[in-house]
This record gives structure tokens, sequence and C-alpha cells, in this order.
């Protein structure tokens, strides 16, 4: 039985052909197991913020582009649990992948982990695109959740190409009713967000 809230969904059942991936329901993540709160391995979000990817999704379409999903709704359990991994000895086992050049402790400081997330709200997504004709993810410069300046979108260290693919994605989002955020190209927020000053704590399950 779902704990989903009233006014959420499932992205999938929305967006059709929608491509997802929820890293935190997995091991393939910067803290190297699942996350607390995430029981299954899908994306869900508020009504508002599935109504406006499915528009960013016809527009991505129509440049030849689909989206793959990595995160939306994030239960504040999930923030807690980064929160003291973050404070946690390290280990090294993700460290080179994520986050090679700062320590798991400057996380926070330097603006890749929030203490109160706006994934928590329901209305904010971590995506990139893929093509339509041949399935493979465009070329961004960086992977999902690497914590480093490169992520940034004013990164001055990728290539011209992949330059262009974050204006790409950036143009899709912004024109679809979401904000950008600096520090990571992947992370977007619904401009109107429906719960702004409401931090959820609902596990993601069936």
């Amino acid at each position: 039985m779902t704990s989903m809230k009233k006014g959420f969904v499932f992205i999938d059942e929305m967006l059709r052909g929608i491509r997802w991936d929820a890293k935190y329901a997995t091991w393939d993540n910067f803290t190297g197991k699942p996350v607390d709160g995430y029981e299954v391995n899908r994306i869900a979000g508020t009504y508002d913020l599935a109504l406006a990817l499915k528009e960013v999704q016809r527009k991505a379409a129509a440049l030849g582009y689909g989206l793959l999903l990595w995160d939306a709704y994030r239960p504040k359990r999930a923030v807690d649990c980064f929160l003291r991994w973050a404070q946690q000895r390290e280990d090294g086992r993700t460290k080179e992948r994520y986050y090679p050049n700062i320590d798991r402790t400057e996380m926070i400081s330097q603006g890749y982990v929030a203490s109160k997330s706006s994934h928590s709200r329901g209305s904010a997504v971590d995506l990139t695109l893929y093509r339509l004709d041949t399935g493979v993810l465009v070329s961004m410069g960086g992977g999902f959740d690497f914590m480093d300046e490169c992520s940034h979108h004013d990164a001055k260290q990728i290539s011209k190409v992949e330059a262009r693919n974050r204006r790409v994605l950036r143009s899709i989002m912004e024109s679809g009713g979401f904000e950008a955020y600096s520090c990571e190209w992947w992370h977007y927020v619904l401009r109107n967000e429906p719960y702004p000053d409401c931090y959820f704590d609902f596990s993601i399950d069936r």
C-alpha cells in the first residue's frame, strides 16, 4: 500500500515513455548504498511538477530529445541520511567518482548537499537528455552528483559541445516553467511550486 501524499504522483504514470533511474533507491549513488526513504526505484513528485515535465518532454521531443530522470521528490529522512553520511569517516568508496577534489564534510558548504532540500518540497527534479533516435545520453561534461566546479552551469573546463548541450537543457526547462541551480547543471525547481514552504517526509514506495 502506497504512502503517497495527496497531490503527489509517480511521474511515470503521467509521462508516457519517460525514462528514469532513481539513483538513491540503488547502490549507484554518492553514499554507496540505498538511501533512507527510497523503497522502490521510481520517481515521485507533485502533480504540478508532472504536468510541467509533460510540457518539457514535448518541447524536448520536438528537438529530438527525451528525458531521463534521476530524482524528484526526496523525503526529509533521505536528506538527514546525506547529512549523517557527510560527517562520517572517509572510506574512499565513492570519493573518486563523485567528489575527488573536496572532502565529504565540505559538500554542504560548497552547495552540493542542502540541509533543507528543495526536493523535499516535491517540485524539484534532477534530469538529463538523451537522443530519441539512438537512446544515447547527451554528453554534459560530467555525471549526476559530480561535486565539482565542472558541474556548474558556467563551467569553463567543459567542451563547446557539452556547454551547448547544457544550454539546450536549460532552455527547454526554463521555457517549461523551471529555474536552474548554478552549481548543478542537472537540477531544476518548478518556478511556481505548489508547496514552497513544506518539507515532506513520506517514503517512496508502492
